[in-house]
């Protein structure tokens, strides 16, 4: 019989995804465990798999649409099957149902038999692995609890509405899903000059997708036909001769963080250790292991970092932990997250066991997993239950600096760059490449003596690796 298609949690921090597009048209074949749709969440672009096989028979949230956990995106069943029951049910609770729920379905007259209560099931690709590896690792995604919610469709400022443009409600609010107000800010377009292909004049995905090939096709002409850019609309301050200002939506993956980081910095008691760490040793093991591997193998600096780190935590269990209310748990791998850098903000890929791993697989891991982040491709068990971080800005020349603590993690290390430094050894001026690290410490779990020992063998292994063997 027929069964209804909700919107499933797709990660730790997700209260509501958008339909990216649909893989299924209405009336199309499904067979079990089949891709049906993709789901844009605030970190990445999932695919809905459903688990049962029969016929797409309705789309109840369309491309560009948004829906809440739980929410009906769609309805499965037999084909030619009377589901008019199932819609009645589901329009009544969805919020950002697409208006073709709207239309009248033909009813027979005898009356609908119940609705099974079991929905047809919906899941992630590799859902249960996901589950396994959370449950395996002894850690509860219920820890990652997410930010700021957000409400959607998001609003453009009030305006006036440019000839062509899209529909505007009473109040002068411009209707558009929260990818496309990302996508038309990233790209400088003006919201108010598209019309929306959307439920009730949406503007969505394809929408900005359709004015960026237009622009890219005016760019390309003689220069004399080609349009000025469109202006961006600019909000006047109150306050005389004050800056003009404008105002641009976040976007989700910015808000989770906002929200995650207001936990840590508020409820988190937090103390900073800073030392300084001699990395000539550090740098000729560098320079060595890329001496004997490909050069699309090389390993970086912070390669080298990750693995002395997770070789620490084994030996310091307290900063290898976090602070559950009335235990700790300490863990018996170091997962380590390392922050990676992408359009929308920060996510942190995790080395699963990095202390059992070699420089040059960790290297090889952090590369892969850094390259799906910025395309948006990681899975939920990739970039969630670390027990420690990374922050390195080093690269950008910044010597030193602090970081923030993801919970439920009890530390993270700021890793600066490594420069030359004249010191004093043995009453003579000698050059060093000096680099400082600061740790940010949950004063719940560590004390200030445990976190100063971890640091103190995290240098004494940068220093002489060979310290790691032992």
């Amino acid at each position: 019989m027929a069964n209804t298609i909700i919107m499933p949690k797709l990660s730790p921090t997700m209260e509501e995804g958008q339909i990216s597009r649909w893989l299924k048209k209405e009336g199309e074949a499904i067979e079990a465990n089949e891709p049906i749709a993709e789901v844009d969440t605030d970190k990445a672009t999932m695919e809905v798999t459903s688990l049962d096989a029969g016929t797409l028979l309705k789309i109840l949230v369309g491309d560009g649409a948004n829906a809440k956990l739980g929410e009906t995106i769609g309805i499965i069943g037999e084909k030619d099957e009377d589901f008019s029951a199932l819609l009645k049910d589901s329009s009544g609770t969805n919020g950002n149902s697409a208006p073709e729920a709207e239309e009248k379905v033909e009813t027979k007259e005898k009356p609908a038999e119940p609705i099974a209560e079991k929905a047809a099931s919906v899941s992630v690709a590799n859902g249960a692995a996901q589950k396994n590896v959370a449950e395996t690792a002894g850690r509860s995604y219920d820890a990652q609890r997410p930010g700021a919610k957000e409400d959607a469709p998001q609003e453009a400022p009030k305006a006036e509405v440019e000839s062509g443009g899209s529909e505007i409600k009473s109040d002068g609010r411009v209707i558009v899903s929260p990818i496309a107000a990302r996508m038309a800010s990233e790209n400088d377009i003006n919201l108010k000059s598209i019309k929306g292909s959307g439920p009730n004049g949406r503007i969505i995905k394809r929408d900005i997708e359709t004015v960026i090939s237009q622009q890219s096709t005016v760019s390309s002409q003689p220069e004399d036909k080609a349009e000025p850019p469109v202006a961006p609309t600019f909000g006047q301050a109150e306050i005389q001769n004050a800056s003009r200002f404008r105002d641009e939506n976040t976007s989700k993956m910015r808000q989770v963080i906002a929200g995650r980081l207001a936990e840590s910095i508020g409820p988190i008691p937090t103390f900073y250790l800073t030392v300084e760490i001699e990395m000539d040793a550090a740098l000729e093991l560098r320079k060595q292991i890329n001496a004997t591997i490909k050069e699309d193998e090389k390993v970086s600096v912070n390669d080298v970092i990750v693995k002395v780190a997770a070789q620490a935590l084994t030996k310091h269990s307290w900063v290898n932990s976090s602070y559950q209310d009335k235990t700790v748990r300490f863990y018996e791998d170091a997962d380590i997250g390392v922050a990676v850098a992408i359009q929308d903000g920060l996510i942190t890929p995790v080395v699963r066991g990095a202390n059992r791993k070699g420089i040059v697989e960790i290297s090889k891991e952090i590369k892969e997993m850094a390259g799906r982040a910025r395309e948006k491709k990681l899975q939920p068990e990739e970039y969630t239950g670390a027990t420690f971080s990374i922050s390195n800005l080093g690269m950008f020349g910044i010597k030193e600096f602090t970081a923030i603590i993801n919970p439920p993690e009890a530390a993270i290390i700021a890793v600066g760059a490594a420069t030359p430094t004249a010191v004093v050894r043995n009453g003579e001026i000698v050059i060093k490449n000096i680099m400082n690290v600061t740790m940010s410490c949950d004063h719940r779990a560590i004390d200030g003596v445990t976190g100063a020992k971890f640091l103190q063998t995290l240098k004494q292994m940068l220093e002489n690796p060979l310290l790691m063997l032992m």
